[in-house]
């Protein structure tokens, strides 16, 4: 299967060369014949290829205007398993039974009504509590340059899909990285835009959670995005991700962070991201961080969320880690609840006020490389009662915290082959500038190459020891 994505796909439907049944059938052959990871835990048929009739008919009568109103008509796309679809159920990784909504959510009806074609719904973890994906429910969602590693998570269904060609591109959610962590670890881009950007519903009381896209390049990113951008009844914080005024500016002021534990290939990967940035004309400057008490409120504000939303066959029937988050949400007393939102608050405040003396912060997306597939963790993480979860991803969750954009996009690969993600976070509502400068930067990096033929036929099975 090509991995062709957003914007070619649209030029050889344009073009003649290519028709959305076509393209669509490919598509779901290919899901059911060649998905290896694991990317999928649900694909359409029928109603989906009803769609692809619907984009060809409307591209035979108006043409090239046909994309005017619907910029993605005879695009397939695929749906995170959290996000409800009326005609696919919505497992949400969870072994409790299945649930089929009446509606689709506000994001998957804006897809369907710029013109893409779901194709089909991703594996993610339970509830996407986890930044791996693994779950109960389907085997773990494998690394497309190493099956036996994570392709990271809790959208790690979604990111395999796009890096194998599996669909163009992908709606995934991010509550604590998960958008962007899976495409740093399969070499693709992931878009978190500002928070409330893109409507989500429902969604939780904790107010982390964005919605956004993971595509091959920067530019069906930000294409998919539009596609799913203002405000929506359902969702009262929708349209504040658009309060802020954007910046422009060719020649931009970066603060440069980099995380304690920076492995020593990220670092030599990001580095090379420094200098093209660097050559592009952009003051660079190093910048230290210090977030102790950032992880700590993250964990009270999650926890508290799923243990006000758990239900009482979730201590049966729940994914073990995410029952160890429910049980200490259940110990937490408002007054800690209180001072998480003290903290986050403090970073807000913090992080306002490093804005004001930088355009964007650039860092690696994750500061190590993929771990075991079946973990949820490094090592020292794995053990969901520590409640390390998610500590080995300094640079994801501050940012859902503040609320702020944050794209990543491929660096480069180590020496072992595996993908680098480089992050670039703006202002809240600066969604532009951090995609104008990742669109800049692409052009310098490129685009990782498909991994798809070393992962239809892998060296060695899945689960087994490396030759």
């Amino acid at each position: 299967m090509t991995a062709r994505g957003i914007s070619r796909t649209r030029e050889l439907l344009r073009r003649g060369e290519l028709s959305a049944v076509e393209h669509t059938a490919a598509v779901l052959n290919a899901i059911r014949e060649q998905d290896t990871l694991g990317a999928y835990v649900a694909v359409a048929g029928e109603e989906a290829l009803r769609a692809a009739e619907r984009a060809d008919a409307r591209i035979r009568e108006f043409g090239a205007d046909a994309w005017r109103n619907m910029p993605l008509l005879g695009v397939t796309v695929s749906v995170k398993d959290l996000l409800q679809t009326h005609d696919l159920p919505t497992a949400r990784g969870s072994l409790l039974p299945n649930n089929r909504p009446r509606q689709d959510a506000p994001a998957v009806a804006r897809l369907r009504a710029a013109g893409a074609v779901v194709v089909g719904k991703t594996t993610t973890s339970e509830y996407g509590w986890s930044a791996s994906t693994v779950s109960r429910v389907t085997p773990p969602t494998r690394n497309p340059y190493d099956p036996h590693l994570t392709a990271g998570g809790s959208s790690g269904g979604a990111a395999a899909a796009v890096a194998t060609g599996l669909c163009d591109g992908s709606l995934g959610t991010d509550g604590a990285g998960s958008i962007r962590i899976p495409a740093a670890f399969c070499g693709v881009v992931g878009y978190k835009p500002s928070y409330g950007r893109i409507p989500y519903f429902p969604n939780g009381a904790d107010r982390l959670a964005h919605q956004g896209p993971i595509a091959r390049t920067v530019a069906d990113a930000a294409l998919l995005g539009r596609a799913l951008e203002g405000p929506h009844p359902n969702d009262p914080d929708s349209g504040l991700g658009s309060l802020d005024a954007p910046r422009t500016g060719q020649t931009l002021r970066i603060g440069w962070i980099e995380y304690e534990g920076t492995g020593d290939e990220v670092r030599r990967v990001t580095e090379q991201a420094r200098m093209a940035l660097a050559g592009q004309g952009h003051a660079v400057e190093e910048l230290e961080v210090r977030c102790t008490r950032v992880y700590p409120a993250l964990v009270a504000i999650h926890a508290a969320s799923e243990a006000a939303g758990a239900r009482p066959e979730d201590d049966e029937w729940a994914d073990p880690g995410r029952l160890e988050v429910i049980r200490h949400g259940r110990t937490l007393k408002g007054a800690d609840v209180i001072r998480a939102e003290e903290v986050r608050q403090n970073l807000r405040t913090t992080l306002r006020t490093v804005m004001d003396r930088y355009d964007i912060l650039a860092m690696a997306t994750v500061p190590i490389e993929p771990f075991a597939a079946d973990d949820i963790g490094p090592a020292w993480a794995a053990d969901p009662r520590d409640l390390q979860w998610l500590a080995w991803a300094p640079a994801s969750y501050p940012f859902n915290m503040t609320g702020q954009p944050a794209l990543s996009l491929p660096a480069g690969l180590t020496r072992s082959g595996l993908p680098v993600g480089l992050q670039l976070v703006g202002p809240v509502g600066a969604d532009d500038l951090v995609v104008s400068l990742a669109e800049r930067l692409e052009s310098d990096l490129g685009t990782l190459p498909s991994p798809a033929g070393r992962i239809l036929e892998p060296a060695g099975a899945p689960g087994n020891p490396r030759p």
